[in-house]
């Protein structure tokens, strides 16, 4: 089985987004610092936008100056050990600003789609040239902000203007839609681990021009969300986040919908989602379809003691049988 640790590399976009520190720097050495005794190289899928919203204000106020030095500086060194730096968007940095104080996070275009198709082959290529300015090496994966990467024909001219050919946002069976994400992949059986598509994100087509690798999912009962809330509530300090902002709320009608109703997740490295990881990869490699690939996410600021543990575990237990990859073998 090949084995994907991938993370999404940003802050938090609820009232309160995190310092850099804290909510990325830290957490992500925590993360190299776990994975160096094994050789293992991780994937970061990086929010571009944020690196352009820092240069865009950073001559202006000095601390976005020293965010945007910190934060190329971990990416370069990242690189230097041999993990992958890979293409993340959140379009809604394109109207968020910073204050001198705090940044105001404006998610009224939260999904590309809330963009004309021109707008959008824009943002795919500045977003692309900022990365690369970095990491001096052009990304080959993308993965949407929200997992919102529907409808994929809007997205298709940024793919094939920036040579992009893997897309990583589908997790199969996953559905939610409100005013900030909009995802449908109840196409997609959750054993099928990698497939080409064209115009549309779930329509496998033999020949089509990009593959999609989806993250893995698995299905969850209310019970766990349930175990998930008491953990929350006792506030232990091995479930408490390293990052020290908030993520934008559930709505009401969303957390009655996980309290009630089993519903597929992806299989996460997060808190105590981390829980599931050891079941789900056993199913996979039970059933998984032609290519034998299992896709955690992460995102750095959600790390907890408790999920660090537990990745641990994980790769103890698989590292002498199975293969931890980047895109690059796809």
């Amino acid at each position: 089985m090949n084995i994907f640790i991938t993370l999404d590399y940003e802050l938090f976009f609820g009232a309160h987004t995190g310092s850099v520190q804290e909510s990325i720097i830290k957490p992500t050495n925590h993360l190299t610092e776990l994975l160096d005794p094994y050789n293992i190289s991780a994937t970061f899928f990086v929010d571009s936008g944020y690196l352009l919203a820092l240069e865009r204000q950073k001559k202006q106020y000095p601390q976005l100056e020293d965010d945007y030095t910190v934060i190329k500086n971990q990416l370069k060194e990242l690189v230097a050990k041999g993990h992958s730096i890979e293409l993340h968007i959140h379009p809604h940095w394109e109207d968020s600003f910073f204050d001198g104080k705090k940044w105001h996070m404006n998610t009224k275009r939260y999904r590309l789609d809330c963009f004309k198709q021109e707008e959008v082959t824009n943002i795919f290529d500045r977003y692309t040239n900022v990365l690369t300015k970095i990491t001096n090496k052009k990304p080959i994966a993308y993965r949407a902000g929200g997992w919102s990467a529907q409808p994929f024909s809007n997205l298709k001219p940024g793919f094939e203007s920036n040579n992009l050919r893997i897309d990583s946002s589908v997790y199969p069976q996953g559905f939610y839609s409100s005013s900030l994400q909009n995802f449908d992949f109840r196409a997609i059986d959750p054993y099928v681990t990698q497939y080409s598509f064209d115009e549309n994100l779930t329509k496998q087509e033999e020949n089509g021009k990009f593959l999609e690798v989806p993250i893995s999912s698995i299905k969850v009962t209310p019970l766990f969300f349930w175990k998930f809330a008491s953990k929350k509530l006792i506030k232990n300090k091995e479930h408490k986040p390293f990052g020290d902002g908030s993520a934008i709320p559930l709505s009401t009608r969303q957390k009655l919908k996980l309290l009630t109703i089993s519903s597929y997740s992806v299989v996460s490295i997060d808190g105590f989602k981390s829980t599931l990881i050891q079941k789900a990869f056993t199913n996979y490699t039970q059933r998984a379809k032609t290519h034998k690939h299992f896709v955690l996410i992460g995102h750095p600021k959600a790390f907890t003691p408790y999920s660090l543990k537990k990745l641990k575990e994980f790769i103890e237990s698989t590292k002498d049988h199975h293969n931890f990859v980047t895109y690059e073998i796809v």
